[in-house]
């Protein structure tokens, strides 16, 4: 389809509190302009701060083929779903080396919060709390192929070593936000992470120069699409980086005022079709 007349070619949404509702599922609205955008030839991505096994079971409710970025940009994979012979092609990745995981361990020790590791299917941890708490909780849900596999392990640096994985994210939960600032600083002060957080309560780590926004950069390269021919739609922290690189960022009606602030449009709240809405205008 030649798609060289449209204004905007691709278009980037976050997954929670953006495309998904409160149900963790895509309404049909949002559905059917996603339909009706890719039928005009536009590329849509979902770009998630989630590990990757999780963002895919969420982009198979599009109902579309899409390129994924998972864990904040650390790795992106284009898959194919409903079909006996699905491939996932890896289009990048950039993994959170030793030295990052070491230090995460140990400030997370220092500070008493519990940290998570994800790979692109495993989330390795010490306990099992918050995020693999929520994520055993998924998996009762789902089959054994979407499943996030949980690995509660007495020590975390030993059974990466031993199972030879590579981490993309580490992701650090505690309800005391003064904890997680203290984290935040500690670890920055490494200057070899990049640091967002999704939620006021957590820290999300990975390796450095791994954003969201890096990855939309690279996908768009890949297709050949300028960065005024984007659109990308998030809610919080961690979508800023592509809000600011797109040519048009929309900010939905629910998302912190800080990326509201950098945004060149507002759509509505995720629970009122925001991404529909924003489709409407500026696609269909």
């Amino acid at each position: 389809m030649n798609i060289s007349n449209l204004k905007y070619k691709m278009l980037v949404s976050d997954m929670d509190y953006t495309l998904l509702n409160k149900e963790k599922t895509v309404s049909e609205k949002n559905r059917e302009a996603i339909r009706k955008a890719i039928e005009k030839g536009v590329h849509i991505v979902v770009a998630t701060g989630r590990i990757y096994t999780s963002a895919r079971v969420y982009a198979k409710l599009l109902g579309v083929c899409t390129p994924i970025i998972a864990s904040n940009g650390a790795i992106i994979r284009e898959a194919v779903f409903n079909n006996p012979m699905d491939t996932e092609k890896t289009i990048y990745r950039n993994i959170l080396p030793m030295e990052a995981v070491n230090e995460m361990i140990r400030l997370s020790h220092k500070y008493g919060i519990f940290s998570h590791f994800f790979t692109d299917d495993t989330i390795y941890a010490e306990k099992l709390v918050n995020v693999s708490m929520r994520y055993t909780e998924w998996n009762k849900f789902l089959g054994v192929e979407d499943q996030v596999k949980i690995k509660i392990v007495e020590d975390v640096e030993k059974a990466v070593a031993e199972d030879k994985v590579q981490i993309l994210k580490a992701v650090a939960v505690d309800r005391d936000s003064e904890k997680i600032q203290r984290l935040r600083d500690s670890i920055v002060e490494t200057g070899i992470v990049s640091v967002t957080q999704s939620m006021k309560d957590n820290l999300e780590v990975m390796n450095q120069g791994v954003t969201k926004g890096n990855a939309v950069k690279m996908l768009a390269e890949m297709y050949g699409i300028k960065r005024e021919e984007i659109i990308a739609i998030g809610d919080n922290e961690n979508d800023i980086s592509m809000i600011e690189y797109a040519g048009m960022g929309i900010a939905m009606g629910n998302a912190e005022e800080s990326l509201k602030s950098v945004a060149n449009h507002i759509t509505g709240d995720y629970q009122e079709d925001g991404v529909a809405e924003a489709i409407k205008r500026f696609i269909l």
